[in-house]
């Protein structure tokens, strides 16, 4: 595991980095860089890890931030990849990083679609009564 200092970066970079991020980034992308910045100007340090380390569902439970029964029904419905150890699971730290980007892409994805479900019916109110 490798720290990265980030006090010395400059505000102004920071300001680039996002204004980057808001206009060029794709939605992932954009996330990503945003929450970096956003963590850096909090004084935030970052480690950078390998992605074999295995966790127990304790250490994956926190890591998600939910509780230890709920992470148990996600890795017996195979939505987590885990592998036993004895009696005991394990869950790769790459196979959890995993189930968090997909479950981010799909809370994003969920929310456009109730902006757009909003929007469309606006529309059709708006429809309805210049009929009226």
């Amino acid at each position: 595991m490798q720290t990265i200092e980030t006090a010395n970066i400059p505000v102004e970079q920071l300001d680039a980095l996002e204004q980057y991020a808001l206009t060029s980034a794709g939605p992932e992308l954009r996330d990503v860089l945003l929450s970096l910045s956003r963590c850096v100007r909090d004084g935030a340090e970052f480690a950078v890890i390998d992605g074999a380390p295995v966790l127990t569902p304790n250490q994956a439970a926190e890591r998600l931030g939910m509780s230890r029964t709920h992470l148990y029904k996600l890795l017996d419905r195979g939505e987590i990849v885990s592998h036993r150890v004895g009696r005991d699971r394990r869950i790769r730290l790459s196979d959890l990083i995993d189930f968090e980007t997909q479950r981010q892409s799909d809370n994003r994805e969920l929310a456009e679609r109730f902006a757009n479900q909003q929007k469309t019916r606006s529309g059709a109110i708006d429809e309805l009564a210049e009929l009226l």
